[in-house]
């Protein structure tokens, strides 16, 4: 399971809304206990492809390292990554399976018309050949707010 506050979820949105209708990407920072990953910080991250930007995210690899140096000033680690499909639903693609890294989590915001929609959290299987849905709290760490997206259907 992964834990991610509310925050973090409304700023991953927000972040795929203001590059709307191009991918956001970013990495997701905190601790991990046993099988439970728990968000502390993202941080999110330029889009660096060059071509495609609506279908394609790139984290080059300064990028990556200065997220390593981040955790390792935080005393964190690197949980995976975020980002986001434009008008697309928040599974994974051909693409991402292609290119995801195992033991990392990869969380996908569906931003349809330019609005954050639902959220899903994914994980490389096993084979390597397809993600596993890995279960997604949402933690409430501010009273009375409401959300802005929801998670995604099964």
């Amino acid at each position: 399971m992964i834990d991610i506050p509310e925050q973090l979820i409304q700023q991953m949105s927000l972040h795929g809304e203001r590059t709307y209708p191009e991918e956001c990407c970013g990495v997701m920072l905190g601790v991990q206990k046993d099988r439970l990953q728990i968000v502390r910080t993202i941080l999110p991250i330029g889009n660096s492809q060059d071509l495609n930007r609506q279908r394609r995210f790139l984290i080059t690899p300064e990028q990556y390292r200065n997220a390593e140096k981040s955790a390792t000033d935080m005393d964190v680690d690197i949980l995976g990554f975020y980002h986001s499909h434009p008008d697309h639903p928040a599974v994974p693609s051909a693409f991402d399976t292609e290119h995801a890294l195992p033991s990392f989590t990869y969380v996908i915001a569906s931003i349809i018309n330019g609005k954050a929609r639902t959220i899903s959290a994914w994980v490389l299987s096993e084979d390597r050949r397809g993600f596993d849905e890995r279960p997604l709290n949402i933690s409430r760490l501010l009273k009375n707010k409401t959300d802005k997206m929801q998670k995604a259907p099964k």
